[in-house]
């Protein structure tokens, strides 16, 4: 005889008497209670409950058949039960059902008990009420009416594998659970109709949550048939959202984490501009993805989905740290910008009409507005990208021939001001001191210098990491528009004599109507004389410089030695480096000193502003 583990009934807290585990170790013979001595021994994995026929064979159908077939050579004593669900547990639970004792059914043991009845063959054919008539009653009754008990019960079946699929559990389970979460879904549309909208607030529900203790192929089982049933959008999303939450960060393998993220992309909604997945959430698998490893097409998928909805995005959304190859400590970048890089591309490269289709659908525009949801978007997208661009040319590992790859991704209509750029460029000038002068000079002409602000001007006029020409070019698109300011005053001066109105002067401590026209009229006067003065300053400056250019010319033209002509030309540049303030300088051509004649005029207040 051997030794088994048994069980205990116990008074339970809702006043049911229920089963659980004994710290201690009983003799066989203490159970089942009965002055008549076992006949037959079950054996079942490692245990060994010694029995009697009668109340097993009355039960169970499998058990009958094991005796009647050992009959056939001796008295049977001993049988042996293979493959049991649920273990020597469930079979002794099942055992003193036979024995008519009473045991309650639980969501913890119906699972189990209804996959033991299968297995043991108690059904209605053996005996009235068997085991898995109540079981069934009880799953009716109390489990498939219930999300949360259903997803309770659909938990433990993970242990009940195959049995729970082969009778059917496992499909029931599931369509319950689709079954009340469409009706539940229902019935929260209709009690909106109900209320006001403004007023009513609608909470996830808590079996949301509990859906995350669902193993990753069950899981993927009831959200398949949750999207296939037509379950609204936002409630599959906080469902994955949930999930997510709360198994990819719990899981330290890499290998179940690329599977969980993997199995959750590709539950995702159909990709939509107007989707109502969270950016951050979809960055959040990005950068999961990108840390494990996962496939490929995974990462273009979220890549894609987080393009459609560029306009929402953050800079740290974008911030996706680049992957650690293998047997190295560190990346070579510090992001990974090769993903950056495609998902601004994808949004540039979106379907146009699927994209008015939206806005049609949105409402929010009309026909021919000047600021439509394009030109709106592209805007937000091209702040992004500078700001993503400031935050990459910090990684001194980064080649210009990429951040330049990167600035030239958007058009050049897109950028509305070109500050941003210029900072990113300068930046970038600052952490690579050393690139080649063809890259400085090409990655200089991506800024827009008519689209530089006052201050930004200012500081590149100044700055001697840029190239000499592009200084040159600042000033003068400054002197434009200084001299089309004058005009449009000096137009505006004229036209409001005619009127009656004239503008007033700033820092003056009068209103304009302390001052007479003519007063007015003879200081703008005054300071165009001094803004004149001022230009033709800086034409003999000019004058000078073009006649040092020429010099320059010339020597190189005539200078044969190398170490001569080197001598010269450093010489010459000492001169203009007095000048612009600026160490890379290089020479000019004669056009471009002819065209910079007009050029350096200093910038001062004046009035007419």
């Amino acid at each position: 005889m051997g030794v088994s583990t048994v069980t205990e009934l116990k008074q339970s807290v809702s006043g049911k008497r229920t089963f659980r585990q004994s710290s201690s170790t009983r003799q066989v013979n203490d159970w089942p209670l009965t002055d008549v001595s076992s006949d037959l021994t079950v054996e079942v994995g490692s245990t060994h409950f010694a029995l009697h026929k009668f109340p097993l064979v009355s039960r169970s159908g499998k058990i009958r058949k094991l005796i009647s077939d050992s009959s056939r050579d001796s008295k049977p004593t001993r049988i042996t039960i293979q493959n049991m669900p649920g273990g020597p547990e469930s079979f002794e639970l099942a055992a003193k059902f036979c024995y008519g004792l009473n045991i309650d059914l639980t969501i913890a043991n119906v699972a189990t008990l209804r996959c033991a009845a299968h297995h043991l063959q108690m059904t209605e054919e053996i005996s009235d009420r068997n085991l898995e008539s109540q079981s069934e009653s009880y799953l009716k009754e109390t489990v498939f009416t219930s999300i949360t008990n259903s997803i309770s019960v659909l938990h433990r079946c993970q242990s009940l594998l195959p049995v729970a699929e082969d009778i059917g559990l496992l499909t029931r389970i599931v369509s319950a659970i689709v079954s009340n979460v469409c009706k539940e879904q229902l019935t929260s549309g209709l009690s909106k109709l109900g209320h006001n909208k403004t007023t009513l607030v609608v909470k996830p529900h808590d079996w949301e949550k509990s859906i995350g203790i669902l193993g990753l192929e069950f899981f993927q089982r009831v959200v398949s048939s949750l999207r296939t049933k037509g379950c609204k959008q936002e409630t599959v999303c906080r469902i994955l959202m949930n999930y997510a939450e709360r198994n990819i960060a719990d899981n330290v393998e890499t290998k179940k984490q690329r599977a969980i993220v993997e199995a959750i992309v590709g539950l995702l909604p159909t990709q939509s501009r107007r989707s109502r997945m969270p950016m951050g959430f979809l960055s959040g698998l990005l950068k999961t993805s990108v840390a494990v490893s996962a496939s490929a097409m995974c990462r273009g998928d979220l890549e894609r989905r987080i393009a459609m909805q560029l306009d929402r995005a953050i800079l740290e959304d974008l911030l996706i740290p680049a992957a650690v190859p293998n047997g190295s400590g560190s990346s070579s970048h510090l992001y990974d910008i090769d993903s950056a890089s495609r998902i601004f591309s994808t949004f540039l490269n979106l379907n146009e009409d699927d994209e008015d289709d939206d806005e049609e659908r949105d409402g929010c525009y009309e026909f021919g507005s000047p600021r439509s949801p394009k030109q709106s978007t592209m805007l937000k997208v091209s702040k992004l990208l500078d700001s993503y661009l400031v935050e990459i040319a910090l990684d001194s590992n980064l080649t210009a021939s990429k951040f330049i790859a990167i600035v030239e991704l958007l058009p050049d209509h897109a950028r509305a001001v070109n500050d941003g750029l210029y900072r990113a460029v300068d930046i970038f000038l600052k952490v690579h001191p050393n690139i080649k002068e063809s890259e400085r000079y090409r990655l200089c002409k991506t800024i827009d210098c008519q689209k530089l602000s006052q201050e930004a001007c200012s500081h590149a006029a100044q700055n001697e990491r840029l190239p000499v020409q592009m200084a040159v070019q600042v000033l003068y698109f400054e002197q434009i528009r200084l001299r089309n300011a004058m005009n449009g005053n000096q137009d505006q001066i004229f036209f409001g004599s005619i009127h009656g109105q004239y503008p007033q002067r700033s820092g003056s401590g009068v209103g304009s109507g302390a001052i007479s026209p003519r007063d007015n009229y003879a200081s703008v006067r005054r300071e165009n004389r001094e803004l004149k003065l001022e230009v033709a300053r800086m034409r003999m400056r000019l004058t000078d410089l073009e006649k040092d250019h020429v010099s320059i010319r010339q020597e190189l033209v005539k200078a044969n030695p190398a170490n001569k002509l080197l001598k010269s030309f450093t010489k010459k540049l000492s001169k203009l480096n007095s000048l612009f303030r600026m160490r890379d300088v290089k020479p000019m051509n004669p056009k471009a000193v002819s065209d910079a004649r007009f050029l350096f005029q200093r910038r001062r207040r004046h009035s007419i502003s």
